[in-house]
């Protein structure tokens, strides 16, 4: 299966928020640099708590801030949102090939936010030094995608190396 091969449906960034949401959003951005730009994010996650575009504004917020323990949390709220309704498992640990293959087309463009999100949580895991978990992520992440459309593979390598050097 490749992971690039498909039309994309159901891209979280075309699901509306409420103009409330939409306008806090907004405010983050405009206020970026300056204090007080976490606020809104956090009141527009208080009113969509499920929202994938909320989510995905606050990971970078935390990201750019270099506030890595708050990007991971927000971006293990948002693999948890993206299972639902998808035919994964539970646990990332336990997907096959077979868990990507059998799926809908419906559920592809779902599925690969999901590993994207995953790799993110491997990436952060990795630069909070949690290498042995970063490491299994991405071993997953290529056994999934043997194309590397994921672009797993040097992040695996990296941790590698980085595990050899202590």
């Amino acid at each position: 299966m490749d992971l690039l091969d498909f039309d994309a449906q159901d891209l979280y960034f075309e699901c509306e928020d409420s103009a409330e949401v939409q306008t806090l959003i907004g405010l983050a951005a405009e206020l970026y640099g300056q204090q007080g730009a976490e606020l809104p994010l956090l009141q527009a996650y208080l009113r969509a708590p499920e929202s994938l575009n909320v989510l995905v504004a606050l990971n970078r917020f935390y990201y750019y801030q270099h506030r890595l323990t708050e990007a991971l949390l927000i971006s293990e709220k948002a693999l948890d949102i993206i299972r639902c309704g998808l035919t994964l498992p539970d646990d990332w640990r336990q997907m096959n090939r077979q868990s990507i293959t059998e799926a809908s087309a419906e559920q592809l463009t779902r599925i690969r936010l999901y590993l994207f999100t995953l790799k993110s949580i491997g990436f952060l895991n990795m630069r909070l030094n949690n290498l042995v978990l970063s490491r299994s992520i991405f071993e997953k992440l290529t056994e999934l995608d043997a194309k590397d459309r994921i672009g797993a593979q040097g992040l695996l390598e990296l941790v590698i190396n980085r595990q050899a050097e202590a």
